[in-house]
């Protein structure tokens, strides 16, 4: 059984030590892997020092080193968390149990259940921020997950070798959670403590532009996996427009059987002719998307009876 920590890192010399000092710790046997996404201080040299094995990840932003990670290293299990030490060591166990159980693909380390992460986390937009992105995707995709944007998750193999990964920065865990819920993967989630970056270490997400980033991910996938409710919400909200611009030439021409409000009449046509169009596309969108899935359920298929050493008997 082979256990895979993955540590994407960018400038975390004052904590990258400690990060695998403290999993070699709990997890003596698992292969560690720094990915270093261009630092500009010691990173690298310090986890290759430390026992781990460094790689180097050229093309910037966290999705495109965990893209490069679930594509280069092949384990049983993965652990993925962060090199900025604010996710404790000792909760490895505790995610990896219900994976290597087969009861879940994916273990979501949940930040936010038991008050640490509000208590720790000095930045109050974070804290907003994480209860937007978690009511947005509830509302959209139908679930009750707790902390959707947590660097702290455990994998089978299954998951990794299967997920196709788009995101290129910060937005790449929303990603992985909206890709879980849509394909119906196994997830759990496991209530874990969290601590703040210590003094003189600085995080690298931008509160604003990278929040701006995983709202405009989260819309796009809606888009994505969802065409028809998305499409249908445009084109009601079209609809509604051009009933309003409306309005008066309908009154108008019941009244007269006449129409002076040429312009009106034009834009109130050009609006219900463009929710007309958008409510078709959506439909034809769904079909493309329910296609896609089929096809996809059978790669999963097709995946799992060529990797027969891979135990799927519990699922």
């Amino acid at each position: 059984m082979k256990i895979a920590v993955l540590i994407p890192c960018y400038n975390e010399e004052l904590t990258i030590k400690k990060v695998i000092t403290d999993f070699k710790k709990v997890l003596p046997d698992a292969y560690i892997y720094v990915y270093d996404n261009n630092s500009k201080d010691n990173t690298a040299a310090i986890a290759k020092e430390s026992g781990a094995i460094v790689v180097r990840e050229p093309r910037q932003g966290k999705g495109n080193v965990v893209r490069s990670m679930f594509k280069d290293i092949d384990a049983d299990y993965y652990i993925m968390v962060d090199g900025d030490d604010t996710y404790p060591a000792e909760f490895a166990k505790e995610l990896l149990k219900p994976i290597i159980n087969g009861e879940a693909d994916m273990t979501i380390g949940d930040r936010l259940s038991n008050g640490t992460y509000e208590s720790e986390n000095k930045r109050a937009f974070h804290n907003f921020g994480n209860k937007l992105v978690k009511n947005l995707i509830g509302k959209l995709f139908k679930n009750d997950i707790n902390d959707i944007m947590t660097g702290y998750r455990a994998f089978n193999r299954y998951f990794v070798k299967t997920i196709p990964v788009l995101s290129s920065g910060f937005e790449i865990e929303t990603e992985m959670s909206i890709h879980a819920l849509d394909k119906k993967f196994l997830l759990k989630e496991i209530p874990i403590d969290y601590r703040d970056r210590p003094e003189g270490s600085s995080s690298k997400l931008n509160t604003y532009k990278d929040g701006l980033k995983v709202i405009k991910t989260i819309l796009f996938l809606f888009k994505d996996y969802k065409p028809l409710p998305f499409f249908s919400i445009l084109a009601l909200l079209i609809f509604l427009i051009g009933l309003l611009v409306g309005s008066p030439v309908i009154i108008e021409f019941v009244k007269t059987h006449r129409i002076s409000k040429l312009p009106s009449a034009v834009l109130t046509m050009g609006l219900i002719t463009s929710a007309i169009m958008f409510f078709v596309n959506g439909l034809i969108l769904d079909t493309l998307v329910k296609q896609n899935n089929q096809n996809y359920e059978l790669f999963l298929n097709n995946y799992k009876s060529t990797n027969p050493v891979e135990n799927y008997t519990d699922k």
